[in-house]
């Protein structure tokens, strides 16, 4: 069984004065996997706490289905936690602290070996319920944390960047673990991350917290093809999205982008923009392509490169900021080169520089 969770106007102050979160109004679904991602200081474990009751609720509602669970005590709201830390008990073996819960619920013996032997047959601990925490490697002590979420059976399970103290090899495991998880049991899953590869990789839908504000919550595509704004633009996608302020030049029908940039413009973009005055465009890397005979060329220098093997990353100067490339396959490209590249206006996003709202998709 599953529940959904719900939140009208959610505040969260420290002290009366010092203001968290502010005016929260969400839906998580049910069965759905929500990543909540931001910079440190976004307030979003402030958030997760909330949901879990280890963080008291200053003013708003919030419930699971049905009921308001305010008031409720954490171990009355029917959920799992794993935390960044894990939060394994360093005396006890694996097998203990899978159980740990189980056991203060007075859930029977026989249940507990049940649920044991099934969910560590699953994450692959079998061989290691007799080890202590010390004994493990990270990723395996990620996984007990798991264990003891998933025996619980609980319908609702909160993450709290889980996975921050794992290589980057690892990680990409786990990922595909957790997400595996959480299909097969029909979760609700509230991600914490600041890693918004993984919010992009792994969520139903994200939503973006920034200075304990909603700036926008979708489905990872859409966040990344139509960001809300400059910040939602800047933060979702890697490398971030490239971004530069605009000079009109109607009479040519231009947008200098950065004093240097001049795009060309068609009268239907410039009509549309014309009440705007002070605009910010931005394009992602994968749209800065190699050159292309009947396509807008411009020369932009290098001033450096990634060769990954199974893609090419190029830096550029575009006036005071640095715009990135990314091109499929192996490229010789050598750092002070003068290279050119295709820009086209279809592929710019175009935000209002005062509001930073976006005006107009790519």
């Amino acid at each position: 069984m599953t529940e959904k969770i719900t939140m009208n106007n959610i505040v969260k102050r420290y002290d009366k004065e010092v203001t968290v979160l502010d005016d929260i109004d969400l839906t998580i679904n049910e069965g759905e996997f929500f990543v909540m991602v931001g910079p440190s200081g976004s307030g979003k474990s402030t958030l997760l706490r909330m949901i879990a009751g280890l963080e008291d609720i200053t003013d708003g509602v919030m419930k699971i289905d049905d009921n308001v669970i305010n008031h409720l005590p954490p171990k009355k709201r029917n959920l799992s936690m794993v935390f960044q830390s894990y939060a394994l008990y360093p005396h006890m073996t694996v097998r203990d602290n899978i159980l740990f819960g189980l056991k203060s619920r007075k859930v029977n013996k026989e249940e507990q070996q049940k649920r044991l032997h099934e969910t560590t047959e699953m994450i692959g601990l079998s061989d290691y319920l007799d080890r202590k925490p010390r004994q493990l490697s990270g990723g395996q002590r990620q996984r007990v944390a798991l264990a003891r979420a998933i025996v619980s059976q609980a319908p609702i399970c909160l993450m709290d960047e889980p996975l921050s103290n794992l290589d980057a090899k690892l990680r990409a495991n786990m990922r595909i673990e957790i997400r595996r998880l959480q299909r097969q049991f029909g979760l609700t899953m509230v991600y914490v991350t600041h890693d918004q590869v993984e919010a992009m990789t792994m969520g139903d839908r994200i939503m973006v917290l920034d200075s304990g504000k909603i700036q926008q919550v979708g489905r990872p595509i859409d966040l990344y093809n139509e960001p809300a704004n400059l910040f939602v633009a800047s933060f979702i996608g890697s490398p971030k999205m490239n971004i530069g302020t605009v000079q009109k030049d109607i009479g040519n029908k231009k947008f200098i982008i950065e004093g240097e940039l001049a795009i060309d413009v068609p009268d239907r973009v410039i009509e549309g923009l014309k009440d705007i005055p002070n605009i910010t465009v931005g394009i992602r890397d994968e749209h800065i392509t190699p050159p292309e005979e009947g396509k807008e060329i411009h020369t932009l220098e290098v001033i450096n490169v990634e060769n990954l093997g199974n893609e090419t990353s190029i830096a550029f100067n575009v006036g005071k900021e640095i715009w990135t490339a990314k091109w499929p396959g192996q490229w010789d490209i050598k750092v002070g080169e003068a290279l050119p590249v295709n820009i086209s206006h279809e592929d710019f996003a175009y935000f209002d520089s005062d509001t930073t709202q976006l005006i107009r998709s790519s």
